[in-house]
């Protein structure tokens, strides 16, 4: 009789932490593994939001995503990575990811799912208790004096302001809902939501505290203060170019840190040249510098404007990889690697199901599919950076989008000629799939040489984006969208067309 299957493991939870975990048998799932990881290692573990790296035999012991619970090793080390924490670590990335600590002068939290209900002065407090105990024994609404209902506004505007200055309508409405939710002596009787005048009141209210925020020189609404009034007659159109966060941006245009102004900013950005240009550079130094820097650069991004030529020049450790996941996190509290490797490697499978699907059919779509699809088949390993990969170049073909002039491909011998190419991945070679070097490029500028992997350029392309604040190519529009909202989990609350609609259902039937 066969001895039964043990597994010892080697868990990292930390950079420097390590335990050991024994199991009798091979888990049904990664998800039941990380059940079990969460009641072995807690309270160290307590949240489930968080991804297995397992050191791959295949890439000579590099980190790799656990997606499949038979490639768990019987005898080997796993490292768990929180997609929330500031420190996680890469999925098979460089060791030089430094992910930033957010100051308490930035924002840190993202719109919630559930609109947390504020805590109103004494008096407001206890005039609701009171009208909830009534609203439920005999469902009389509470009236509200104009002192009390100005309380509730106020704060509800701060707490909403605390996630994003300009909310959109929807947002307010779950703010609204909330609201008589937690309170329901405050619901409106007349009303077929029971919340409306609330919403209505909520956006002019945000009106009334972004005027007296920007009075106050606070810069993310400062920027659009000015327009056109009776005063100012010449001045642009209130609702034109409106300079605010689109794609979830926590943070879009922060102020300078206290104590600190433009000069001294200005000194340490030529610090961080200085130590950009040495052939040994100390990364943590350059990471320190570039976040107490970060409002001045965006600055230079949001306020001035400037091309990306000249943004490179000035900053140029934004050509360094760990400045651009560490950046990306400054904008949007998200860490860019292991959030889109993660969420890449989950829908894979299905990506790839459905690829095959509608290959086998008739007409462009289906031949431009089998085309990608039979590259992929030539390849003597499908492992995972193949897999990656055949992901994201078949994923504008089966969203009918052209990619010709985002995906430039040259020979080896041949000179790549970017010049007005406005975003790009450049290919040197005959396929992504034996290709070993791509370039990242943006406004003509080669921003990143040599990047080993399609999955790496992929992703270094999207966080730039953030970086520098560009439009996602108009030809690639669903093809970025689909990236921002299903593989960075990104969601600006904007409804999505019905062809990406239609696929994240898919998505998420697996």
């Amino acid at each position: 009789m066969a001895a039964p299957q043990k597994f010892l493991l080697r868990v990292y939870l930390h950079t420097d932490t390590a335990i050991k975990l024994t199991l009798n048998s091979r888990p049904k799932s990664v998800e039941e593994l990380k059940i079990i990881m969460q009641y072995k290692f807690k309270p160290r573990l307590d949240s489930s939001d968080f991804t297995i790296q397992y050191e791959d035999p295949d890439f000579d012991g590099q980190l790799s995503v656990l997606v499949d619970i038979d490639e768990l090793p019987e005898k080997g080390t796993l490292k768990v990575i929180r997609l929330e924490s500031d420190d996680s670590s890469s999925c098979g990335s460089s060791d030089t990811d430094i992910l930033p600590h957010v100051p308490f002068s930035q924002r840190q939290k993202n719109w919630p799912d559930v609109f947390p209900v504020p805590t109103f002065n004494h008096e407001v407090e206890h005039v609701l208790d009171q009208g909830n105990f009534v609203f439920q024994t005999s469902g009389k609404p509470t009236r509200l004096t104009r002192s009390q209902k100005h309380n509730v506004l106020e704060i509800m505007a701060q707490t909403i302001y605390s996630f994003k200055p300009y909310p959109s309508n929807t947002d307010l409405c779950k703010a609204s809902e909330a609201l008589i939710t937690a309170h329901p002596c405050l619901k409106e009787l007349g009303s077929k939501t029971g919340w409306y005048g609330w919403k209505v009141s909520l956006a002019f209210k945000m009106g009334n505290y972004r005027q007296k925020l920007a009075k106050s020189g606070c810069a993310e609404v400062s920027i659009n203060a000015g327009k056109r009034s009776k005063n100012n007659p010449d001045s642009d159109h209130p609702h034109a170019n409106i300079k605010r966060a689109r794609r979830s941006e926590v943070n879009f245009l922060p102020n300078f840190p206290t104590g600190e102004n433009q000069a001294s900013l200005d000194l340490m950005r030529l610090e961080i040249i200085e130590e950009t240009d040495k052939s040994e550079k100390n990364l943590q130094f350059i990471e320190k510098l570039m976040q107490t820097t970060f409002a001045l650069r965006r600055q230079d991004i949001i306020k001035s404007e400037l091309p990306v030529k000249d943004l490179l020049r000035s900053w140029p450790a934004l050509q360094l990889e760990s400045q651009v996941l560490s950046e990306f996190h400054r904008i949007t509290n998200v860490n860019l690697r292991s959030t889109f490797y993660a969420e890449l490697d989950r829908h894979t499978p299905r990506l790839l199901n459905l690829y095959r699907q509608k290959a086998v059919r008739t007409g462009k779509l289906a031949e431009a599919l089998r085309a990608t699809l039979a590259a992929y088949d030539l390849q003597e390993e499908h492992d995972v950076i193949s897999r990656r990969t055949l992901s994201l170049c078949a994923l504008p073909v089966y969203l009918r989008e052209d990619g010709s002039a985002f995906f430039q491909t040259f020979n080896e011998e041949e000179e790549p000629d970017y010049h007005d190419v406005p975003l790009a991945l450049g290919i040197t070679g005959a396929d992504p799939f034996s290709c070993k070097k791509f370039t990242v490029v943006i406004e003509g500028n080669a921003v990143f040489n040599e990047v080993p992997t399609i999955p790496d350029a992929f992703m270094l392309l999207f966080g730039l984006t953030y970086v520098f604040n560009l439009e996602y190519p108009k030809s690639l529009l669903n093809t970025f969208t689909m990236i921002q909202k299903m593989f960075v989990c990104l969601d600006d609350g904007k409804p999505l067309k019905p062809c990406l609609m239609t696929l994240k259902e898919d998505l998420l039937l697996q």
